[in-house]
């Protein structure tokens, strides 16, 4: 069925109504608890569900493939997004055919993000300029077959200074022949309100859903916010600088403020709420009960039965594995929303649907050319590199090509080993220090619910040139209490890590729960985020003129150094994992 046709009917039931969003898990054991976390959430009742693509079809397969299991599987009307970024007219089309080859109806055209290494967006040879032109191609190609929705921006495309221009942009995109649009997610629901006034006013006639992204954490706020420049209310951002350091509160200050937002948005009319939930349950279910909105869904309209598989599907075997395990999972307690609810820091749970939710190294290189050699500098040398760092450690600049932000707070303590270990040529990415038994309510080092305690091992992320490594890796495996995991660009990898076993970082220990073990590094999760890493090299040289000496020394480096993560299991021996730099 068209979602524009469901969500007429849920226009004219008189009845609030919301979708969900969810992204490609990175791990097949990701894809595996997505299952059966969207089986449960189905039973909450969505209009439908969208899916996430990567640019130029990054996550072609396993979007498809999520797809199709939502659709065909779980009975669930399913909108797939669809992006113009490094997309040809033959890529958009076998995208198409896939879809319709699943039973998907229903497309949400987008133009998309640029690629991490361009500076603008610009369209491929063969490709389309502007979300319009898919959405007219998709028209010309399939008639009205799909059912086809468009992206709405209450304050603004983030690329468009010119409101007036922007909002001329989005009706030609409507006039293209879009079917509904679902709007960005704003945090001041009045922003919404007066630009779906200002659609209406324009003869905008489709149906208008909005957007809204109950924070999930502090840190993916942040960066949320950065890429998007949405307005956040002064209130509610003195609020989270108040409450940042204790990840319960954040969560339940998210879950409050998306509830505010949406009975504020239903006083003003508006029925329907598109729930990005980054792949995580326990907010959105809590905003959803909250709101007596979350009521299961009615005899007979739910999944199909466990095994069975739509036509034309492609569903992996480890998909195919897990769909039976999802379909029992319908009525699993409260612990299987919230096991993942705390990733505290990079490294979380590759198992975590959730994983991955935010791209590992942060700054996305938004500065522009001259931006970035004001701040990063034009290196030339291993040097050069060692001292940029190290100026990153000691506060002097506030971002580095892997980093958006500042050094977060429980590194501080250990600035003056970070900033010795990268004079000496080791470039740290990532780090924390031991803990033994700290209070969750910390406001540094805790996390979680309030009345617990918090472990750590310490651990450092590191660059390390290649004329380094072989030295570093022998005092590695003579460590008995270190596990380590090391790779380079060209896809060598070893670890000391028992086969299939991963590597506890963080636990805590709270009142009434289980162990909560959120950070885990494991071989999934460490090559997972390695292409990424020395991804950020490429980008960082193509600042620079092809022919340039800083392009050239940063191809070189990023060629022959190694991604280095070290763990020292010792969490009571707090200083013992300097020893084993040089």
């Amino acid at each position: 069925m068209k979602v524009s046709d469901k969500l007429r009917q849920a226009e004219a039931s008189g009845q609030p109504y919301f979708s969900f969003e969810y992204f490609p898990p990175k791990t097949e054991q990701g894809l595996a608890n997505l299952y059966d976390r969207i089986e449960r959430m189905s039973r909450l009742g969505p209009v439908f569900v969208a899916v996430t693509w990567g640019a130029g079809g990054a996550t072609a397969q396993r979007t498809l493939e999520l797809c199709s299991a939502c659709q065909g599987v779980f009975g669930i009307e399913t909108v797939m997004h669809l992006t113009c970024t490094n997309m040809d007219r033959a890529m958009v089309d076998e995208a198409l055919a896939g879809a319709k080859a699943a039973g998907i109806q229903n497309v949400l055209a987008l133009r998309g993000d640029p690629p991490r290494e361009a500076e603008n967006w610009t369209a491929c040879a063969g490709g389309f300029a502007h979300a319009a032109d898919l959405v007219r191609h998709i028209r010309a190609e399939y008639g009205d077959y799909f059912c086809v929705g468009v992206a709405g921006y209450p304050e603004g495309h983030i690329e468009n200074p010119d409101g007036d221009q922007d909002f001329e942009h989005f009706v030609a995109k409507v006039e293209a022949g879009a079917d509904f649009v679902v709007s960005q997610l704003v945090y001041d629901a009045s922003k919404f309100v007066e630009w779906e006034a200002r659609c209406r006013a324009r003869s905008v006639s489709v149906p208008i859903v909005a957007g809204v992204l109950p924070i999930q954490s502090y840190q993916s706020f942040r960066r949320l916010a950065f890429l998007t420049k949405v307005g956040v209310p002064d209130a509610l951002r003195e609020r989270l600088e108040r409450a940042k350091a204790n990840d319960q509160a954040v969560k339940d200050l998210g879950v409050e403020h998306a509830v505010e937002m949406v009975r504020q948005l239903q006083a003003a009319g508006v029925r329907g709420v598109h729930l990005t939930t980054l792949n995580l349950e326990n907010s959105v279910q809590r905003v959803l009960e909250t709101l007596g909105m979350g009521t299961r869904r009615a005899q007979g309209a739910g999944p199909v039965a466990a095994g069975s598989e739509p036509a034309g599907s492609g569903l992996s075997v480890a998909a195919r594995a897990a769909l039976p395990a999802a379909a029992a999972a319908a009525n699993a307690g409260a612990e299987k929303r919230v096991w993942d609810d705390f990733p505290n820091g990079r490294w979380g749970d590759a198992r975590s649907p959730a994983f991955g939710n935010a791209d590992a190294y942060g700054a996305m290189l938004k500065f522009d050319t001259q931006g970035a050699s004001r701040v990063w500098g034009r290196p030339r040398r291993l040097e050069d590199v060692s001292a940029l760092f190290a100026r990153y450690v000691c506060g002097e600049i506030a971002s580095l090509p892997w980093s958006d932000e500042p050094l977060m707070a429980e590194s501080a303590r250990i600035r003056d080993e970070l900033a010795r270990l990268n004079r000496l040529g080791y470039w740290t990415l990532a780090s924390q220090p031991a803990l033994d038994g700290v209070a969750s309510a910390d406001p540094t080092h805790g996390w979680g619910p309030r009345g617990g305690y918090v472990y750590q091992k310490a651990f450092v992320e590191c660059f390390v040139p290649g004329h380094v490594f072989p030295a570093f890796l022998t005092r590695l495996q003579s460590a008995a209490r270190a596990t380590y995991y090391a790779a380079n660009r060209r896809g060598d990898f070893m670890t000391n890590a028992q086969h299939g076993e991963g590597t506890v970082l963080t636990w805590g220990v709270f009142p009434g729960r289980a162990v909560v073990q959120p950070t885990l590094i494991d071989k999934m999760s460490f090559l997972a985020w390695r292409a990424e890493a020395f991804q950020t090299w490429r980008e960082w040289a193509a600042m620079f003129a092809p022919d340039s000496d800083e392009a050239r020394f940063l191809q070189t480096t990023a060629d022959e150094c190694w991604l280095v993560n070290v763990v020292d299991n010792d969490y009571k021996a707090a200083d013992a994992i300097w020893d084993m730099f040089e």
